[in-house]
């Protein structure tokens, strides 16, 4: 059983920890993310772990300066061979674009494939009340769209954003344009500090092309029968 929208969440401080998720979860799971978390506190070699063992990666460091320092800040993490890295759209369209242009060229520099570079709309942990402190005159879905029409504008690959969102992105943005939902809780899980959270049935009828999960899978009693469940539900889907 498998299904290559699924991208598990690696988020341990320990390699052995994330290491041994990966094995419970067997061939069922071939797409991982590795945050902060793991990432800065175990280095680059798990990424190239992960490589090594055939699978696909999210690297999600969520990059966000000046264009310059962003842009080669992407080109320093291309050598790894993630298959998607990720910046913040509110870093503005001079820096997204900036971004794009240079990981492109140093991709061909290199001779290799260039990863998918997508952008942080809103953050799923944001609600309302944390919204409305930050100022901003729009709500969060046409702050989401606006952002996600920018990145596309940029020359990114698509967007990270809420499920509750990802209807108008796709609608904004079109069919080619990626949606990675977070916030995944299948019925009946704990939210945790999510707030804008979907069921992974609801994340794809709403568009969404991939579905990262982190701790309905991590904390399961056994975390390979939660990855299975939830891939049966995003299957019935189509």
């Amino acid at each position: 059983m498998n299904d290559n929208r699924l991208i598990a969440a690696l988020d341990f401080h320990r390699a052995d920890d994330a290491k041994n998720l990966v094995a419970k979860l067997g061939d069922d799971v071939n797409f991982y993310k590795v945050g902060m978390e793991l990432f800065y506190a175990v280095g680059p070699d798990i990424v190239r772990w992960l490589k090594a063992q055939d699978k696909k990666i999210f690297l999600d460091l969520k990059l966000h300066d000046i264009p310059n320092t962003v842009a080669q800040g992407l080109c320093s993490l291309l050598e790894l061979g993630a298959d998607i890295l990720n910046i913040h759209a509110s870093g503005g369209f001079t820096m997204m674009k900036t971004a794009a242009d240079q990981l492109k060229l140093r991709a061909e520099q290199l001779g290799v494939a260039r990863p998918k570079l997508i952008a942080i709309t809103v953050l799923t942990s944001i609600n309302e009340t944390d919204w409305n402190d930050l100022g901003w005159q729009s709500n969060m879905t046409n702050q989401a769209v606006r952002l996600a029409r920018l990145a596309l504008k940029a020359g990114l690959d698509g967007v990270v954003a809420s499920p509750r969102e990802a209807k108008s992105i796709r609608e904004a943005c079109g069919d080619q344009f990626l949606i990675i939902t977070p916030g995944i809780r299948p019925a009946g899980a704990s939210i945790d500090d999510q707030s804008r959270i979907a069921t992974p049935a609801a994340a794809l009828q709403n568009g969404a092309d991939y579905l990262v999960v982190g701790r309905p899978i991590r904390a399961a009693a056994d975390p390979q029968q939660a990855a299975r469940a939830i891939i049966e539900e995003m299957n019935a889907v189509g």
